[in-house]
Formats: structure tokens, sequence, C-alpha cells
């Protein structure tokens, strides 16, 4: 047996009025607004009548605050997954139009289909492959929920998608505290769903 259905689901709205790319810093923590989102996202994915057997979320305090109301919803304990944490990023810690106006970061520009500014494309699929194969296993009936960030779902999505990994972030389709659904047939992974289930927040900050 395995899982039936596996839910990524990004986090909500960060407290961050300065706009500062805050990657994996401590202490970027859910604004009111971010808790909000982050119920709808639970009362989405509770609403789907399908029963929910695991919960996991990277290590942030964002992702562990955004996996709360899906702990008290769902009856469970969420586990810490150091797999679907944000990527490393060079500019972690500053905010990003001031950066890229600076010549003396320009370099780290230089090979975007890696990307030069962080960890490669292929490291973030392949941890996050590891997470998601590993839970589909691991449960024996129902759905898993990862609560993550938003360039391991998106990059995950281009992955399974069959797409080019690189890209640019602007055209990102992971909203705050939307969930990404996806099935798994033998070896292949599918994208089943795309939910945008709380009121659009300020996304400032995301890597």
């Amino acid at each position: 047996m395995t899982a039936s259905r596996l839910h990524l689901v990004r986090h909500g709205e960060v407290d961050n009025p300065q706009g500062i790319l805050y990657g994996r810093l401590p202490d970027y923590h859910l604004s009111a607004s971010g808790r909000a989102m982050a119920r709808a996202a639970a009362e989405h994915v509770v609403a789907l009548g399908r029963p929910v057997s695991d919960l996991r979320c990277s290590p942030l305090e964002r992702t562990q605050e955004s996996a709360e109301p899906f702990a008290e919803l769902l009856g469970l304990t969420p586990a810490l997954d150091e797999r679907i944490i944000e990527p490393t990023n060079l500019f972690e810690g500053k905010v990003m139009r001031r950066a890229l106006r600076d010549p003396r970061n320009w370099r780290h520009l230089r090979r975007p289909s890696l990307p030069s500014w962080g960890e490669p494309y292929v490291t973030i699929v392949a941890r996050m492959r590891d997470a998601m194969d590993e839970r589909w296993h691991a449960v024996d009936d129902g759905d898993v929920v990862l609560v993550s960030h938003q360039a391991p779902i998106w990059i995950t999505h281009l992955a399974i998608a069959g797409l080019p990994l690189r890209h640019d972030p602007r055209t990102r389709r992971c909203a705050l505290s939307s969930v990404t659904s996806f099935e798994r047939s033998g070896d292949v992974w599918r994208e089943v769903g795309y939910a945008e289930p709380a009121a659009s927040g300020i996304d400032l900050g995301a890597v």
C-alpha cells in the first residue's frame, strides 16, 4: 500500500515590510494575514474530503507556522523535513531591486540555467523528489501534505511536467498558501491539481 495523493503547500504571507530576500534566515514569521492564509489552505485540503495521514514541513519558522492549522484540523503532528527547505541563495539578506543594480553582484547572474546565484535546480529537484518518494511509500493509505516554499514547489512542478528548469522567477504559478497536488503511478508522478484557496497577500522575499 502507498499514499493516495501528495499535496505541496506553500507557506502564507511573511511579515517582511523591508522586502528582504529572507531565504533560510531565522526569525521570519507569518503576518496576521499569513496565518489566515495558511488556515484557508488547510480548510481547502480538509474540504476535499480525503483522509490525510502524514504532515511534514520545512524547518523554517514560516512553514512550521503554516503547518499549524493543518495539525489542528487534521489531528496530526507535523514532522520537520530538511529536504523540502528553501534553496540557498547568495542574495539572502538583501533587497533584490537594490542588489541587482550593484555591478559587483552581476557575476552571480552569469548562468541562470543553474542558477549561478544559489542551489542548482537539479539538486532542488533531487531532494524534493526524494522526500516525495519516501513519504509516498511510507504511508499505507491517505494523503500526504508537505508544507514547503515557492521555489522548490515550482521547480518540482517543472521537472514532473518535463519542462526546462531554467525560468524567470516572476512567472512562477505558486501563490502564497497555494496547494499543488500530485499522484503517482508506478515510478511516474503527475500533477492532478492546483488551487489558490487564500486571498492574495504581499509576496515579498521569496527566493
